[in-house]
């Protein structure tokens, strides 16, 4: 099979130019471009809140490579400020639009590649376009609210949401000498978790001054003079000085369904286990797609920088020649709240019951380290596993940067069909400076045979 004589690659984030690389590398003969309608490539996401709150002190570090600095190092030509507006199926050509000059032009592929992202999600009857309003999803984001407490400043602020963007980003504002409120539409913070979960953060934020409040699910605006100026709910009117939306994310998509690519029930396109789509000419990989979820073996959709790296290399290979597949995934999420780590791994309880798992659950609260250590706090640990095989649905631990080990050894079992009781089993080390006597995996396996 001759190699393909363009690859076009759509989206310049994080999985688009490992993609765009991995075709060149792959097949070194291929004209390979990237397209990027903003003006970087190859940025850091999660890296976003650090920069916020100065703990990264210049956004230029999450800055990985320039248009320039890629071009040259992987042979990949960039085409930044470059709105892909259309994909012509038939003629195989993309339309690109040059956002500087307006100009329009169109692209021949022989090989597309899709890796659109994600996008924020947005509060209808809040314009988007309000100077003191702002979500968090790329750099472009960041340098506007950076720009706006430079020039305006900010003593109060308001986040709207308190998922992981939500409670990462209470921090970073406190770090800036900000007030800040959270409203949920749901009773406590961190809704995808358990209650158990929602309850402990809840009495982190009150401990670190963070005004929570939940179940909120009417609000009206305030708005004058093209700035949000007051909030309404359940009677009471608040001012605030600036406004986050963290509201959660959603596949950016637009491009592919206007293409009558198919899409699944959360949006992202379907792809195989080769990251095709429904056209054999075109690939997608990254927050854009749905995913094979390895407990329920149904599509679902988690969008993972992880994840979306090491797809978006198999769809490079797969789209110059190669012959790579992917491989189901389990949600592994581990995220800094203040003092404390959340993570969150598997299925919750709701999800577990809505795929019908017969289930029970173990939790436990042990040291982290001995207790005798100065150091030594509290760890939450618990584990939902399905009763007849014992394997494991899912985890969360709440704790300090132990619980990032203890979410990817629950990942390594659930992705090799480990009985939960076996954590009762395994050798653990034991330090008093770095690890308990007693591990808390210990203990939830152990608890977990008696069930």
């Amino acid at each position: 099979m001759l190699p393909p004589k363009n690859i076009l690659v759509v989206g310049g984030n994080a999985a688009g130019p490992a993609a765009a690389a991995k075709a060149k590398r792959t097949s070194p003969g291929s004209n390979v471009i990237l397209f990027e309608a903003g003006n970087f490539i190859s940025t850091g996401t999660c890296e976003l809140p650090y920069v916020l709150s100065d703990v990264i002190d210049d956004y230029g570090k999450i800055l990985f490579y320039s248009p320039e600095s890629f071009e040259k190092e992987k042979q990949v030509k960039v085409l930044v400020n470059h709105f892909v507006e259309k994909i012509d199926r038939a003629r195989k050509t993309i339309t690109a639009r040059n956002t500087l000059s307006n100009q329009s032009i169109d692209f021949p592929y022989d090989r597309l590649i899709l890796t659109t992202g994600s996008k924020a999600k947005t509060i209808p009857s809040l314009p988007a376009e309000l100077k003191n309003v702002f979500a968090l999803k790329n750099v472009n984001d960041l340098i506007r609210i950076k720009s706006y407490l430079k020039n305006n400043g900010a003593g109060r602020v308001l986040i709207i949401g308190a998922g992981y963007v939500g409670l990462e980003s209470a921090e970073s504002f406190k770090k800036l000498g900000c007030s800040v409120t959270i409203i949920e539409k749901e009773k406590l913070p961190m809704p995808y978790a358990d209650e158990e979960i929602g309850a402990l953060l809840l009495d982190l934020l009150k401990k670190n001054d963070v005004e929570f409040i939940g179940g909120v699910r009417d609000i009206k605006f305030g708005i004058n003079d093209n700035k949000l100026e007051s909030i309404t709910y359940e009677g009471r009117t608040q001012e605030y000085d600036l406004v986050l939306v963290a509201i959660g994310f959603e596949p950016n998509n637009s491009l592919a369904v206007s293409a009558k690519l198919q899409t699944g029930r959360y949006g992202g396109i379907k792809v195989d286990q080769k990251l095709r789509t429904n056209d054999p000419d075109i690939f997608a990989a990254g927050d854009n797609i749905e995913i094979i979820n390895k407990i329920t073996s149904q599509p679902d959709y988690f969008p993972i920088a992880t994840t979306a790296h090491t797809f978006a290399h198999i769809a490079g290979e797969n789209a110059a020649g190669g012959n790579s597949y992917i491989k189901s995934t389990v949600k592994n999420i581990a995220v800094k709240i203040f003092d404390k780590n959340l993570v969150i791994v598997g299925l919750n309880s709701t999800e577990a019951s809505n795929n019908r798992f017969n289930f029970g659950s173990v939790r436990e609260v042990a040291p982290n380290l001995v207790k005798v250590m100065p150091e030594s706090e509290s760890v939450f640990g618990k584990i939902i596993f399905e009763k007849s095989s014992k394997k494991i649905l899912g985890a969360v631990f709440l704790g300090k940067k132990e619980v990032t080990g203890y979410g990817d050894l629950i990942a390594s079992f659930i992705h090799n069909n480990i009985k939960v009781t076996e954590l009762a089993n395994i050798n653990y080390n034991y330090t008093p400076p770095l690890s308990p006597f007693i591990n808390l995996l210990s203990l939830l396996g152990r608890k977990a045979g008696k069930d």
